[in-house]
């Protein structure tokens, strides 16, 4: 099992801006246990590097560190970044009077030899320093055209990266060379970290852990999925059981609020106004929570593919660790808690094979998406999900999958996780919903956690517009 998996896009697109020898800013956000730190250390190694990790602490404590950090770079002395680990590490060392002077004697090492300027966690040097956005500002203004100095800003705040850094209102517009977004391992990327483990399980793994790199760590592949639910996942002692709590405190300002919104969610409120009686809680107000769960991932707002109406609009939780926890594990916490974690792993055991259904579909999507313009009957330009009513039964139906060219193509697919092959009523189904959007050129394909039936295998051989797709070839 590796520690490093993937990433290669965002280690190339590091190195290239890296490779270019004129002054670089990179941006890397994405949420908490994402692996940004990770992705970034395994860039700086065997480079010129100040490594500036700020604290939540007071402005003057976080200059102490990154005057430590830069003279950990004089003195030759590189990959420690931390606030003992720095201090320690060079025993007397000049703290410089103010941030700005800091910076510039970063830029001035950096004016004939290329020197990296990490600055990690960023939102909490901002919080120490609300002008330090503005000073780095005028110091890029200052130095871009005649500097090699290549800088990275990393932040775990969504909203603040996006908004304070990225955004149009923030000092640091317009400065930013590059933005890297981290995303969590796909399922092939789970794959790869626990090389050797069956294919089935490692997509369970997937499902519970979201593809956060940090969850992945926690879970021991020498045991089966139900040990480590009950040992890694809901033991009131283990890393992840209070997972959801903390990332709410960190990051949102009234935890308990959007821990309602979530359990309303999770418990099958899906429209605004269900939502909103749910929680008990104003519409004007739930919008924003809403669009701050959003913001962090946590929760997805979908509409049917193609339908723009905003009344045809439904949230979901789309993180599927989150999803996980509020639909399987709180409803057994009152076992848990009372010691009885084997009868909660019990009753977790027998719901996972229907939490694993929208998981699925996700990597199906995946697998489209990386097939995009090899194998797939034409080049993918939109993706999404659809439901809607038949006028002729007044039925609601439901297609996991609906990608188009954006013209007249499209391509329909289905994703079944059970343990039954997939047969011709299936393929006819999935036919009969299609009839419902106005697509004029139709594709099928059926994604299969079991197989399928010979005869469907004979009915798509013949047909150039249907494909099927097993799950063996999925993890190929």
């Amino acid at each position: 099992m590796d520690d490093f998996i993937g990433r290669h896009r965002e280690l190339d697109m590091l190195q290239r801006r890296y490779d270019s020898g004129r002054f670089e800013c990179v941006i890397v956000y994405g949420r908490r246990r994402v692996g940004k730190t990770t992705l970034i250390r395994r860039f700086v190694q065997g480079k010129p590097c100040v490594f500036f990790s700020a604290i939540e602490s007071s402005a003057q404590r976080n200059l102490e560190v990154l005057s430590a950090s830069i003279a950990l770079l004089q003195s030759g002395m590189q990959g420690l970044s931390s606030d003992a680990g720095a201090t320690a590490a060079v025993p007397t060392y000049p703290v410089y009077r103010d941030f700005a002077s800091a910076i510039e004697r970063i830029f001035q090492l950096a004016s004939d030899k290329r020197i990296v300027f990490v600055i990690d966690e960023y939102p909490y040097l901002a919080a120490a320093d609300p002008s330090v956005s503005s000073v780095l500002q005028h110091a890029i203004d200052r130095h871009q055209y005649d500097s090699k100095l290549d800088i990275v800003l990393c932040g775990s705040s969504m909203s603040f990266m996006e908004k304070q850094v990225l955004g149009y209102k923030s000092p640091l517009y317009g400065r930013r060379t590059a933005q890297i977004k981290v995303e969590p391992f796909t399922y092939r990327e789970v794959l790869d970290y626990f090389l050797g483990m069956p294919e089935e399980q490692a997509a369970v793994v997937y499902g519970i852990t979201n593809g956060i790199p940090q969850y992945c760590r926690q879970w021991d592949p020498k045991k089966n999925v139900e040990d480590n639910i009950r040992d890694n996942v809901i033991d009131p002692d283990c890393y992840l059981f209070e997972e959801t709590t903390n990332i709410l405190k960190q990051e949102m300002r009234n935890p308990a609020e959007y821990n309602n919104i979530i359990q309303a969610i999770a418990s099958g409120a899906s429209k605004l106004n269900e939502i909103a009686t749910g929680t008990h809680m104003p519409s004007g107000m739930l919008v924003r929570y809403l669009t701050n769960l959003m913001e962090l991932g946590i929760v997805v707002k979908e509409r049917p593919f193609g339908e723009k109406a905003a009344r045809k609009t439904l949230y979901h939780v789309g993180d599927s660790f989150f999803r996980f926890w509020y639909g399987l594990v709180a409803p057994c916490m009152v076992l848990i808690q009372s010691g009885r974690e084997d009868i909660a792993v019990r009753r977790i055991m027998q719901q996972l094979p229907t939490f694993m259904g929208p998981v699925y579909e996700t990597m199906c999507k995946q697998w489209l998406l990386q097939h995009n313009g090899e194998s797939l009957p034409f080049i993918l330009s939109e993706i999404g999900h659809w439901w809607g009513a038949d006028p002729r039964t007044r039925r609601q139906e439901e297609i996991d999958i609906v990608a188009s060219d954006g013209k007249d193509k499209a391509l329909y697919a289905e994703c079944k996780w059970r343990n039954e092959p997939v047969g011709v009523a299936e393929l006819t189904l999935l036919r009969q919903r299609s009839q419902l959007l106005r697509h004029s050129d139709k594709y099928y394909a059926l994604f299969s956690k079991s197989g399928f039936t010979e005869e469907l295998e004979r009915v798509a051989g013949d047909d150039p517009h249907v494909m099927l797709v097993s799950f063996q070839q999925m993890c190929r």
